[in-house]
């Protein structure tokens, strides 16, 4: 009893040392999974290459080059279908959670001496690495069709993008926490919300083509900066997109990370 009690007054009051050496030990587990089988994040860039053959030459033809602002289809598509990768794929790690609080895993977890942040933080740090891995290797993909590519530029873009997924990776696991048993409630939430931004934010089309309400909706969509700034950045220039979806990616990490470890706190008492 002595040393639960030990333990749980270490989680209660962690310093800022433990946290940073918890966070890497909680990182580095959820890391295992990717790194032991790679071939799921190469399968992960199927969906969004058949997007790029196949949806991209018919937008072009259906909107036109001017809707572009000069830059061709690929150069104005590729951006969205980066960022379009980082919100499927962020928005269902919660499913892995529900799948450990099934399995009972996520409980042997709770039992270590883990600080109680640590546990959503880490978490959350591991969406950033297979986003920035697979945004890179679908850009140089699309260099032989056209793709104008600028490292630096791009490099920037992907580091915005991974503290993105870092909140919205955060939020699914809170999700996951408020719905488990339940998975039904997870889906839901999630497939409700996920498909509404994703065209507010003029991923798929641009957003000038709608009508008004659409174009006023989607000043409060998040993503729509973040998209503005991937399609800045990728085109080799930086300017108030990019520093606009800079701080949409900050305060969606920053409220996603606070929402996940309230979310987590209130789970383990």
């Amino acid at each position: 009893m002595a040393t639960h009690g030990t333990a749980a007054g270490t989680r209660q009051k962690p310093g800022l040392g433990r946290v940073l050496h918890d966070t890497r030990y909680v990182f580095w587990r959820e890391m295992l999974l990717p790194l032991r089988d790679p071939f799921s994040l190469v399968f992960s860039l199927l969906q969004p290459l058949v997007f790029l053959g196949l949806f991209g030459p018919l937008l072009g033809a259906a909107v036109g080059a001017p809707a572009f602002g000069g830059q061709s289809t690929l150069q104005w598509f590729l951006p969205g279908v980066v960022v379009m990768i980082a919100l499927f794929g962020t928005s269902m790690t919660g499913s892995n959670l529900q799948y450990e609080l099934m399995t009972g895993s996520y409980e042997r977890i709770l039992a270590t001496p883990l600080s109680r942040s640590s546990l959503m933080i880490g978490r959350a740090l591991k969406e950033w690495a297979p986003l920035v891995v697979q945004g890179l290797l679908i850009a140089l993909v699309c260099i032989p069709f056209g793709f104008v590519f600028y490292p630096l530029h791009v490099l920037f873009g992907l580091v915005i993008l991974g503290i993105f997924g870092i909140g919205l990776g955060a939020l699914s696991y809170a999700l996951a926490l408020v719905s488990q048993n339940k998975e039904w409630i997870f889906w839901g939430v999630q497939q409700t919300l996920l498909f509404p931004l994703m065209i507010l934010s003029g991923i798929m089309l641009p957003i000038e083509a709608g009508p008004a309400w659409m174009q006023t909706a989607s000043l409060f969509n998040p993503l729509t900066y973040l998209v503005n700034a991937e399609r800045e950045l990728f085109a080799g220039s930086v300017g108030t997109d990019t520093l606009l979806g800079l701080l949409a990616a900050s305060v969606t990490a920053a409220v996603g990370l606070a929402v996940g470890v309230k979310a987590i706190s209130r789970n383990i008492r």
